[in-house]
């Protein structure tokens, strides 16, 4: 029996004719594979654009892509335009002496002990330069009321001197030395009185300071 005679057959013999024969069709997966990757990343690449010029539209405020405002920006900005000096009727503000250049003489008129000291050490820590410090004059001890006295001739008070401790201390008041007692403009007497509880803080003297020159530093004011 041939090989070409299937079983069953009853011994047929069959003979395979044409010369037209199946032919195997290629397969296009891949081809569909590699489109879509394309489309894929295509796709990606738009919304990922998309999503930067969103950011940076709204980091930039809305002023048309300009470069963002930083908050420390921000507050450089304000903190030059708070501590600018003003001007009143066209004059300058006028220019008070450093801390270091004016001399005082701490004295207590109280009769807590080490207040002068003390007092001294921190008018010190603030720049100012110390003189004597001793208990107050017999003509002062325990006169004076208010929480000090500041004494300081007519040209300390007229360059400032007076002024510039006076921040320092709440409620001091002010008198100028009698005739003939002139140390200079630069030396001034700080008699410490019973209602006498501190110098005034730090920031607070500071803030004193900058409004005798014409500065506005309190905060919100700009």
């Amino acid at each position: 029996m041939s090989m070409l005679t299937p079983p069953g057959m009853g011994g047929k013999k069959f003979r395979v004719t044409g010369r037209r024969y199946p032919r195997m069709r290629r397969r296009r997966h891949r081809g569909r594979i590699v489109l879509a990757l394309v489309a894929s990343v295509t796709v990606l690449g738009l919304l990922g654009y998309g999503t930067v010029q969103l950011v940076d539209v709204f980091s930039s405020g809305g002023e048309g892509g300009g470069a963002p405002r930083t908050q420390a920006g921000a507050r450089a900005a304000n903190e030059r335009d708070c501590t600018t000096p003003t001007r009143d009727g066209g004059q300058e503000p006028p220019r008070l002496p450093a801390p270091r250049s004016i001399t005082v003489n701490v004295y207590n008129a109280t009769q807590r002990t080490g207040l002068a000291q003390e007092t001294a050490d921190a008018l010190e820590e603030r720049g100012f330069t110390i003189g004597d410090v001793d208990n107050a004059p017999e003509d002062l001890d325990g006169r004076v009321e208010a929480p000090g006295l500041l004494l300081g001739s007519a040209a300390a008070r007229e360059a400032g001197a007076l002024s510039v401790l006076g921040a320092q201390l709440e409620g001091a008041q002010t008198r100028e030395r009698g005739n003939g007692e002139d140390p200079g403009p630069e030396v001034v007497d700080l008699v410490i009185g019973e209602d006498f509880s501190g110098l005034a803080a730090a920031r607070e003297a500071e803030r004193r300071l900058a409004a005798l020159a014409g500065a506005d530093a309190s905060p919100g004011t700009c």
